[in-house]
C-alpha cells in the first residue's frame, strides 16, 4: 500500500462508457465487476467531517464485519441476495482502489484477463466512502472534478470532500435526492448502484457483468480497403495488404506501397561516370555525357539533334523559312507558291500557266484530243474510251465487265477501245460475231470406229469385242476376254483370244468342241470304230480315250453272255461253272466275278462325296430266309479315296462306291468289290465285281 504524500497519478482508462446508477440500501462496500465496466455500491452517509470516517476506517483496517444489517437484492438471476459487509471479488479487469488504516491512499492498475475487486475496506453508518476518494485525491494533488466514472451523486460528495471548506455549501436537498432514512437513525443514508459498462472493441454479454471482444472483420464495422484483409484483434482489428508490394516498394504505416528512392538511399549500383536517375519501382543510371551546342541529352545519354526551328519562336525574319540543320539551322528566302497547273516565270516574279497539252506531252493519252484551258487542260476521249477525273487521262471502257452476260454468247475479252466474242472448245463464232454454234466433229472422223456428235462435243464408242481407250478417249482397243476374271469359265480347255472376240479349243486328242464353241465333249473311240483293239480284247471308253482291254475268265467259270452296257460302265460277267462231282467248286461261295470299267473327270471343286458305282442285289430287301448283303472293297482302296455304302431303292439293296477324297488325273485303279450273302452268320454265296477306275486330267 503507498503512502498518501507520494501517490501514483490515477488515471481511469478513457475507453471506460458512462455508468448508469441505479439505487438500493446496502452495507458500505464498494464491489467492482465486469470486463471493462464497473458496479459500485455507496455506503450510508450523513455528513462530510473526517470524524464520520473514523470509526470505519478502524473496522476496514481489521477487517471486520460491518455493523450494518443485511440487506436484500435481486440477484443476476431474479432470486434474492444477501448482502454482507465482506468484499466481493470477481474473475476479470477491474480498477483497484483501496483505503489504508493510517492514510488514505489511491492507487489504479487495469488487471485484463483476470478478475480483481474495486473495494473501500472499511465499513460504517457514518462513513462515506466517496467523500474518502474526494479526500485522497485532494490529497494527491489530483483535480477535485471527479473523473472516475461513478455515477451523479458520488461525484457530488467526491468533489465536496476534495475541495476545502465548501463540504457543505455543494450539496443542495436536490442534488442528493437518493438518500433514504435507514431505521430509527437520525443519519441521512444513501446507497448507489453502478451498471456495468464495456471498453470500446468490447460488447456486454447477457449476464449484464462479463464483456467479450467484438469481432470487426465479421460484424464488418471495419474500414480494411480493397487488396487489404481485416485481421481481428482482441479489443480491436488490423488491416493486412493481401499482396507485396514487389521490387522497389516499401510498405508504409499506412498499408500503401512507397517507391523506394534508390538514388536518395544511395543503395544503387550506378559505376563512375554516371548518374542516377530515380523511377518507381527503380532506377536508371544516365552517363555523364556533354553534348555539343545545337544537341541534347536524351534519357538514354545520347546527344540528339535541337530542331531550331520548332523551339525557337521565329528564328528567321519575315519571308524566310527555316530549316533545321544537324546542330544548327538557316533561313530559306520565300518564292512564290503557284497552285496546280501554273508554274514560274522565268525571272521568278509570278506564276503562268502550264500548257500541259504542248508536244510531246500527251496528257490524255495516245490518240486522244487534249484542249489547254487556263491553269488546266480538257480531253475528248475516242469511243470505247472514258475521262477518268483522279487520272486526268482517257481509259478503255471494259464493255465485258460493264455489260456481263449481255454482248457475247459464250466468252467476251476486252481489247483497248472495243471487244470481241470468242466460243468454247465445241463451237464457232456465228456470223453475227456474238452468238456460236455446234461444231459437228464427227465429220472429221476424229474416232478409230465409230463417232456420235453431241452438242458442243463428240463421243466415241466401240464394236463388240472392243472397248474405248483410257488414254485418248478415241482409239478402240480389243479385249481379251479371256484375260478377264471369268476367262477361266469362258472355254472348258482353253481360250484363244483374237481381234475383237475369242475362240476356245479342246486337247488335241479324245475331245471335239461342243456346238456352243465353248465345251469340249468326250469322243467315243468304240463306238467310231476308231479304235484299234484286236478281236480278243474288249474297248473301253474313257474320258479323252479308250483301253483295250482282256478279261480271261478263271477256271471253273465261264463267260456270260449276257454282259450289257450300261450307264458309265462297261461290264465283262464270269459266272461259276462247275465239272461233275467237283465238290471243292461247288462248295466255293464265289458265284459270280465280273469286270466294269469306270471313267472320271478331275473334279474341280470337291466339296462332298461323288457317287460312282451302284451294285444291285437281285433278292428282295427282306427275303424269307432273313439274309443278310454285306459290300466291302477288299483291294484297291489306295489312300482310302473310296468307300462303299448300303442303301435300300426300289426294294432292292444297293451298295454304292463313292469317292470321298479328291484325286488329280491321270490316275488308274482297280477296286475289287465283293457282295456277301449271309445266311445265320455263314456266306451263303460271294460276287466278286473287280472296278477299274481311269480318271482322266481334265475337269470336263
Amino acid at each position: 500500500m503507498e503512502e498518501l504524500g507520494s501517490p501514483k497519478p490515477y488515471r481511469p482508462p478513457s475507453a471506460f462508457l458512462g455508468l448508469h446508477r441505479r439505487r438500493f440500501l446496502a452495507c458500505g462496500s464498494w464491489v467492482g465487476r465486469g470486463r471493462g465496466g464497473l458496479v459500485m455500491e455507496t455506503p450510508k452517509a450523513r455528513s462530510l467531517g473526517d470524524s464520520d470516517c473514523l470509526p470505519g476506517q478502524g473496522w476496514g483496517s481489521a477487517d471486520a464485519d460491518c455493523p450494518c444489517p443485511q440487506t436484500r437484492e435481486k440477484g443476476r438471476y431474479g432470486k434474492d441476495t444477501e448482502h454482507s459487509s465482506r468484499s466481493r471479488t470477481g474473475h476479470f479487469g477491474r480498477w483497484v482502489i483501496s483505503v489504508s488504516r493510517k492514510d488514505y491512499s489511491l492507487g489504479g492498475a487495469p488487471v485484463l484477463g483476470g478478475f480483481s475487486t474495486l473495494t473501500l475496506h472499511s465499513c460504517s453508518q457514518r462513513c462515506c466512502h466517496c467523500c474518502l476518494l474526494g479526500r485522497a485525491a485532494q490529497a494527491a494533488g489530483q483535480s477535485c472534478e471527479y473523473t472516475l466514472m461513478v455515477g451523479y451523486q458520488c461525484g457530488l460528495v467526491f468533489r465536496a470532500c476534495c475541495v476545502k471548506g465548501q463540504e457543505t455549501a455543494d450539496f443542495a436537498p436536490g442534488d442528493i435526492g437518493d438518500i433514504q432514512e435507514a431505521g430509527n437513525s437520525p443519519t441521512p443514508l444513501f446507497c448507489l448502484l453502478v451498471v456495468c459498462s464495456c471498453f470500446v472493441g468490447y460488447q456486454l454479454l447477457p449476464d449484464s457483468v462479463s464483456c467479450e471482444d467484438i469481432n470487426e472483420c465479421v460484424m464488418g464495422e471495419h474500414n480494411c480497403r480493397l487488396g487489404e484483409s481485416c485481421v481481428n484483434t482482441v479489443g480491436s482489428f488490423r488491416c493486412q495488404r493481401d499482396s507485396s508490394c514487389g521490387t522497389g516498394y516499401e510498405l508504409t504505416e499506412d498499408n500503401d506501397c512507397k517507391d523506394i528512392d534508390e538514388c536518395g538511399t544511395g543503395i544503387h549500383n550506378c559505376p563512375p561516370g554516371f548518374i542516377c536517375q530515380n523511377t518507381l519501382g527503380s532506377f536508371r543510371c544516365r552517363p555523364q555525357l556533354q553534348c555539343k551546342n545545337g544537341f541534347i541529352q536524351d534519357a538514354l545519354g545520347n546527344c540528339i539533334d535541337i530542331n531550331e526551328c520548332l523551339s525557337i519562336s521565329a528564328p528567321c525574319p519575315v519571308g524566310q523559312t527555316c530549316i533545321n540543320t544537324e546542330g544548327s539551322y538557316t533561313c530559306q528566302k520565300n518564292v512564290p507558291n503557284c497552285g496546280r497547273g501554273y508554274h514560274l516565270n522565268e525571272e521568278g516574279t509570278r506564276c503562268v500557266d502550264v500548257d500541259e497539252c504542248a508536244a510531246p506531252a500527251e496528257p490524255c493519252g495516245p490518240g486522244h484530243l487534249c484542249t489547254n484551258s487556263p491553269g488546266s487542260f480538257r480531253c475528248e476521249c475516242k469511243a470505247g474510251y472514258y475521262f477518268d477525273g483522279i487520272s486526268r487521262t482517257c481509259v478503255d471502257i471494259n464493255e465485258c465487265r460493264r455489260y456481263p452476260g449481255r454482248l457475247c454468247g459464250h466468252k467476251c475479252e476486252n481489247t483497248p477501245g472495243s471487244y470481241f466474242c470468242s466460243c468454247t472448245v465445241g463451237f464457232r463464232l456465228s456470223a453475227d460475231g456474238r452468238s456460236c454454234e455446234d461444231v459437228n466433229e464427227c465429220s472429221s472422223n476424229p474416232c478409230s470406229q465409230e463417232c456420235a456428235n453431241v452438242y458442243g462435243s463428240y463421243q466415241c464408242y466401240c464394236r463388240r469385242g472392243y472397248q474405248l481407250s483410257d488414254v485418248d478417249g478415241v482409239t478402240c482397243e480389243d479385249i481379251d476376254e479371256c484375260a478377264l476374271p471369268t476367262g477361266g469359265h469362258i472355254c472348258s480347255y482353253r481360250c484363244v483370244n483374237i481381234a475383237g472376240s475369242f475362240q476356245c479349243s479342246c486337247p488335241p486328242s479324245g475331245y471335239r468342241l461342243a456346238p456352243n464353241g465353248r465345251n469340249c465333249q468326250d469322243i467315243d473311240e468304240c463306238v467310231t470304230g476308231i479304235h484299234n483293239c484286236s478281236i480278243n480284247e474288249t474297248c473301253f471308253n474313257i474320258q479323252g480315250g479308250f483301253r483295250c482291254l482282256a478279261f480271261e475268265c478263271p477256271k471253273n467259270y465261264r463267260r456270260s453272255a449276257d454282259t450289257l452296257r450300261q450307264e458309265k460302265t462297261d461290264t465283262v460277267r464270269c459266272v461259276k461253272s462247275c465239272r461233275p462231282n467237283d465238290v471243292t467248286c461247288v462248295l466255293d461261295p464265289v458265284h459270280t466275278i465280273s469286270h466294269t470299267v469306270v471313267s472320271l473327270p478331275t473334279f474341280r471343286e470337291f466339296t462332298r462325296p461323288e457317287e460312282i458305282i451302284f451294285l444291285r442285289a437281285i433278292m428282295p430287301v427282306y427275303p424269307a430266309n432273313h439274309a443278310d448283303i454285306i459290300f466291302d472293297i477288299t483291294e484297291g482302296n489306295l489312300r482310302d479315296s473310296f468307300d462303299i455304302i448300303k442303301r435300300y431303292m426300289d426294294g432292292m439293296t444297293v451298295g454304292v462306291v463313292r469317292q470321298v477324297r479328291p484325286i488329280v488325273g491321270p490316275f488308274h485303279a482297280v477296286l475289287k468289290l465283293e457282295m456277301n450273302y449271309v445266311v445265320g452268320g455263314v456266306v451263303s454265296h460271294r460276287n466278286v465285281v473287280n472296278v477299274h477306275i481311269f480318271v482322266s486330267e481334265y475337269w470336263f
